[in-house]
């Protein structure tokens, strides 16, 4: 255990030394996710040809359910260990107990409740998925301490590896059981196995051989950091996933389909690549504490990192959205494209959203998240509902509305705390805001003037077109946006 245990403290590590290992950092955490992203989708597109609408809106309904158990499954007390100044063996055994408790009692309240959501569902055949997916509880402390402990010392290179080879067998798993003809289960085996081998491999790469204690005396300050951590993600939990919950009420599993295979295309960006950047971030900022005014540009580097590499995706898949369904996903899913480009109008305001969070939690005020998200959680039902009437053109269109709203609520909230000012955040995100719609506005143009018949060169045509346009743009308008994103890569700050 005492390999695994690194204390932070302030002034430990020069200034160079400390941007050298987060540079390092990045690089292993976004590059292994870009690697295990293409290996995922290669398989994910590959699935999506051999089933139908029909096994991914079965999939859906069990989502809500496994997403908000695995809300208080423990991940907050974690990651409480990465802020902590000095971490001693005893507080780390703690921590892994509670996480055992907590995520055994999680899989067995799923397994529990299992008949109730089938019920509400009217399709019994959602009972047996939940029960076979409760085994992902049972792995998740064994993900979440040895990670908290890999990400306190910023290695980052471990957890890529093991990334790397968990995608590779939970690719295999999808694409082999969609071939097999396994149909839904395929969607259920492959995430078992990602968790299963990311379980091992963390253990081993953090040598997180530690027997838990559930002697829980001294161990309220991490129980409370946990707690509102943890109420905090219930909440956004509740307000991003009302749509599939209410949507799974009144739409057939086909038209379900549809919208969660919209989704999954839009949030691309903000729930694959994101995530990663923000657990370095974390860490980060949790290492810049005594020195705010670092961690206030931290925030809008990684905030014009993140755009710049976001918004040509999002407007690029809003000009493209019928080629790129067709292409990609097959002509069955053609349904998608009117869906995808009323959503991913939203996404940029929940992208910044999204990259708050850490940077509040690593000031010690996790409390600030989790009001923005209960605000969100009590606005976004409400109007789901009374959207769900117009099918899932209202469902999507809803978001246009609800995610505004949360950004503004989070930023009022967050930026104080930050030491950032409203236009500082917004000139972070303007540049690349305005060289994206300059894209997708030619692209738009050029698609009616220019018409081609294939989808797929129709395609290859706009997203060429668009690369040139919106590159050309930043080096035109935005240079030092450019210069600032190239010395960033190079290493010199």
């Amino acid at each position: 255990m005492k390999d695994a245990v690194v204390p932070i403290r302030s002034g430990s590590e020069s200034r160079t030394d400390l941007i050298d290992r987060l540079r390092q950092a990045v690089i292993w955490r976004s590059g292994s996710q870009i690697v295990a992203q293409a290996l995922q989708w290669s398989a994910t597109f590959g699935v999506l040809r051999l089933l139908d609408p029909a096994d991914y809106g079965l999939f859906a309904m069990t989502q809500f359910v496994l997403m908000l158990l695995s809300i208080i499954n423990g991940y907050g007390l974690a990651n409480a260990l990465v802020r902590e100044p000095d971490l001693h063996p005893r507080a780390i055994a703690q921590v892994f107990g509670l996480l055992i408790a907590v995520d055994l009692t999680l899989a067995v309240t799923q397994i529990a409740i299992a008949p109730a959501v089938a019920a509400y569902y009217q399709t019994p055949m959602v009972a047996d998925l939940l029960r076979v997916q409760s085994l992902i509880f049972v792995l998740a402390p064994f993900i979440a301490l040895p990670q908290a402990l890999l990400a306190r010392s910023l290695e980052f290179r471990r957890q890529a590896q093991v990334n790397i080879l968990a995608s590779v067998l939970g690719a295999a798993t999808a694409l082999g059981g969609a071939l097999a003809g396994w149909g839904v289960w395929a969607l259920v085996a492959a995430p078992i196995v990602l968790y299963a081998a990311r379980a091992v491999g963390f253990t081993v790469a953090a040598r997180a051989w530690i027997r838990p204690s559930f002697d829980l005396r001294g161990s309220g300050r991490v129980v409370r950091y946990g707690g509102l951590v943890a109420a905090g993600q219930l909440f956004a939990l509740i307000w991003s996933q009302a749509d599939v919950v209410i949507g799974g009420r009144v739409l057939d599993p086909h038209r379900l389909g549809l919208y969660t295979t919209s989704l999954f295309l839009v949030q691309i960006v903000v729930s694959k690549f994101v995530p990663p950047l923000n657990e370095v971030a974390f860490a980060a900022y949790a290492r810049l504490g005594d020195d705010p005014p670092a961690r206030a540009r931290a925030v809008l580097k990684l905030v014009r990192l993140v755009m710049v590499a976001a918004m040509p995706f999002y407007l690029g898949l809003w000009a493209t959205a019928k080629p790129l369904a067709v292409t990609i996903l097959g002509e069955k899913w053609h349904g998608i494209a009117p869906i995808v480009r009323v959503l991913v109008l939203s996404m940029p305001f929940y992208t910044v959203h999204v990259l708050l969070g850490p940077a509040t939690d690593a000031a010690g005020r996790p409390g600030i998240a989790t009001g923005n998200a209960a605000l969100a959680a009590l606005i976004a039902p409400p109007a789901l509902l009374l959207a769900a009437q117009w099918g899932t053109t209202g469902l999507a269109a809803t978001w246009l509305l609800v995610f505004p709203l949360v950004l503004l609520v989070a930023a009022r909230r967050s930026l104080p705390v930050l030491g950032l000012r409203a236009r500082a955040l917004a000139g972070a995100a303007l540049p690349p805001v305005l060289a994206a719609a300059a894209m997708a506005a030619a692209v738009t143009l050029a698609d009616r003037l220019v018409p081609i018949a294939s989808p797929a060169w129709r395609l290859a045509w706009l997203v060429t077109l668009g690369g040139a346009i919106y590159g050309g743009w930043l080096l035109a308008f935005a240079r030092d946006t450019v210069a600032e994103l190239i010395a960033l890569v190079r290493g010199r700050y």
